[in-house]
């Protein structure tokens, strides 16, 4: 005898559950009327979009929270709707007050056959993953950076071992020193875990940062660090040793220390509550303010200067040597 399995009925869903499982979900629902441009949301909508609730809004008057560099692309994306077949979806970004949120709109599209000339769509807040994908992009650049930077230095570490060797394997011995010294001073630059305590005293992660760069020239010591005894947090630390490193490369690469004569000297001073630190180079070739808004290496020491040590950082291109004077709040230094 053949078991005949009866499939179970499908479930009916009554209006309350489905609102349930909407609001759950975080989606907001809206309405669009084509015609007097009138605009309804649930109570989600108003939520999402900052607005009292029942407020008579029209997407015109709603469009006006768009973020300005969206604001064109999302009305003519709105406007697109009409005569697109089937779905269709759309990421961009509203201000609430000094809040940034990313929104998706989603909806069908073509305005042949339609109800009432009322379109409707969702809404859903994406600020999670857009937040996501751009520190992954940042992250990306970052490490990609930092890997051209890396492989710049080591080219330069062996054009110069080549030069100061008397034999292969006193070459060999010399860059495998050279690249070591430097590896662990980029170890400073990656965050420390959790739980290891300060990081290092300032003139000693100066110091362990700048040492591959210190008999990279014609005499050994000609990096001098002079600065106070004070602790560095593991959050400062970070900061501090990705502006310092992005200093050096640049000054091996374009500075003072690409030069076998040029001097590099680091010094601090106080100033009620902060510590202002000197970058003074001596001996380079002649130094050139660079055009432009300059590329990802300053604009990552310029948001690690901002973000991480809350503090400030300047520029002087003289003649005679680039001076780099970055202010730092004492209080976050230790963070």
């Amino acid at each position: 005898m053949t078991l005949v399995q009866e499939m179970p009925e499908a479930h009916e869903w009554q209006p309350a559950q489905l609102r349930r499982a909407i609001f759950a979900a975080g989606v907001a629902l809206w309405a669009w009327n084509v015609d007097t441009d009138a605009f309804t949301m649930d109570e989600l909508g108003f939520k999402l979009w900052g607005l009292p609730q029942g407020e008579q809004v029209t997407f015109e008057k709603l469009s006006t929270r768009i973020h300005p560099a969206d604001r064109d692309r999302v009305r003519s994306a709105f406007s697109a709707t009409r005569a697109i077949l089937g779905p269709y979806e759309t990421d961009f970004r509203i201000l609430i007050g000094d809040e940034v949120r990313w929104i998706a709109a989603r909806g069908q599209g073509e305005d042949d056959g339609i109800v009432g000339r009322t379109m409707y769509g969702i809404f859903l807040d994406v600020t999670g993953r857009k937040q996501a994908e751009e520190g992954h992009e940042l992250l990306a650049g970052e490490m990609s950076h930092r890997v051209k930077n890396l492989l710049a230095i080591a080219s330069g570490l062996t054009a110069i071992s080549s030069r100061s060797a008397l034999s292969k394997e006193d070459m060999a011995g010399e860059l495998t020193e050279r690249l070591s010294a430097l590896g662990r001073a980029h170890d400073l630059v990656r965050p420390l875990p959790n739980g290891q305590g300060n990081a290092a005293l300032l003139g000693d992660l100066l110091s362990v940062l700048l040492a591959p760069y210190d008999d990279l020239g014609a005499f050994k010591g000609r990096i001098r660090v002079a600065v106070e005894r004070m602790g560095v947090g593991e959050h400062a630390a970070t900061g501090l040793a990705l502006v310092i490193h992005e200093l050096a490369t640049n000054s091996m690469k374009y500075g003072a220390l690409s030069h076998e004569a040029g001097t590099l000297d680091v010094s601090s001073m106080a100033e009620e509550d902060d510590v202002i630190l000197t970058w003074l180079e001596h001996g380079g070739p002649k130094v050139e303010e660079p055009d432009g808004a300059g590329g990802f290496g300053s604009k990552l020491v310029q948001r690690s200067v901002r973000g991480q040590l809350g503090g400030t950082i300047d520029y002087d291109w003289a003649e005679t040597g680039l001076i780099v004077t970055l202010r730092i709040k004492r209080a976050r230094l230790a963070v």
